[in-house]
């Protein structure tokens, strides 16, 4: 059987000021780099075979946090980047929620409605992650993996793991950055252990 270790990258610059990130980056801010020190001493145990992540420079130096010194690959995927959200991405959520109100709540409230303004729909995503899924429990069938990911990413496997309708997309637990989520591989499928716990940081929970 393989597990999968799923963290959200740490709080971000842009998390603080509420911009949209999508696959632009923002660096960590001190909070953030303190959940990921925070998850990696939760993780010391765990024996990892190796560590994916996105290819995104804020996923990144949280997956080397977490790593620390340990001897441990850590391998980017694009296919683990955050959702793509096009002519949104670095702006003020306040600021497109004031220019694009049916999009943006349809992003929130009705993700069957949602259509996206030069980046990824939610169809999009679903089918990048179903391959990144499928590409990780081929490449394994035993062991733990590290992979740290983005929030709307994180959302994304929940639903495909429990198989959800789109329009249940952003029911069940928070992403909090830093949380910790685990899904097990037994060879017929994947199965959720836990969803964003946040245990390691909860007396400074993130907004």
């Amino acid at each position: 059987m393989v597990r999968l270790y799923i963290t959200r990258h740490g709080e971000t610059v842009w998390n603080v000021q509420r911009r949209m990130q999508g696959q632009k980056n923002s660096e960590l801010t001190d909070r953030g780099r303190q959940q990921a020190a925070l998850l990696s001493k939760t993780l010391e145990d765990v024996e990892f075979e190796t560590a994916y992540s996105s290819s995104s420079e804020r996923a990144l130096q949280t997956a080397r946090i977490i790593v620390g010194n340990r001897n441990i690959p850590i391998v980017p995927l694009d296919s683990l980047r955050e959702i793509n959200f096009g002519e949104w991405e670095g702006r003020n959520a306040g600021d497109v929620e004031k220019e694009y109100p049916e999009q943006y709540r349809n992003f929130w409230e009705y993700p069957l409605l949602y259509e996206p303004v030069g980046g990824e729909s939610f169809d999009d995503i679903i089918n990048r992650f179903r391959a990144a899924l499928e590409l990780l429990a081929d490449r394994h069938d035993k062991g733990n993996i590290l992979v740290v990911t983005h929030a709307v990413a994180l959302k994304t496997i929940a639903l495909i793991v429990e198989k959800k309708e789109l329009k249940d997309f952003w029911s069940g637990t928070f992403i909090h950055p830093a949380s910790l989520s685990i899904i097990e591989h037994d060879g017929t499928g994947w199965k959720a252990v836990k969803w964003g716990d946040i245990s390691h940081y909860e007396h400074e929970r993130a907004e």
